[in-house]
């Protein structure tokens, strides 16, 4: 078992001993998650210690989402148990990158671009390939995109 699963099991026992309902539930569902992503696909396999955090960052944004979606309906109290969710869950990924962070990771990817020939507009999927494994699981793709367009505009 990746210690990074151990670690989760751990602190859901620690939360069903403490008769913590918010954070055994939401370790309960990233578990669940887990196993599922685990079992998918013709062969079971056990995940990586970077994979689960793909899936925690995954379920993390449907956290982000599905509040968005009951503060919209007017359900304030659901959208208020989704962003607890969420918080628990943020306590397990990796800190995200500052907007400044960002844009000196994304100006470096387009320096690295622009040497090896990529120019304008059209470089955008160059850069991307060039600074997405610096930022992955600490900022979301769209986040990144708009960035990286951004820098190729000025």
């Amino acid at each position: 078992m990746t210690t990074f699963k151990s670690r989760l099991q751990g602190d859901l026992t620690a939360a069903i001993k403490q008769r913590d309902e918010l954070r055994s539930a939401t370790l309960r569902m990233a578990l669940a998650a887990i196993t599922t992503e685990e079992v998918a696909g013709k062969a079971a396999r056990e995940l990586s210690d970077d994979e689960v955090q793909k899936v925690l960052a995954r379920e993390a944004k449907k956290r982000r989402e599905a509040a968005e979606a009951f503060e919209k309906g007017g359900r304030a109290e659901s959208a208020e148990r989704e962003r607890a969710e969420g918080a628990v869950l943020a306590e397990y990924l990796p800190q995200p990158l500052t907007d400044e962070e960002l844009s000196g990771l994304v100006a470096e990817a387009v320096a690295e671009a622009r040497s090896q020939g990529a120019e304008g507009p059209r470089a955008m999927g160059a850069v991307m390939k060039i600074v997405h494994p610096k930022v992955a699981g600490r900022a979301e793709g769209g986040r990144v995109a708009a960035a990286v367009k951004k820098a190729l505009a000025g």
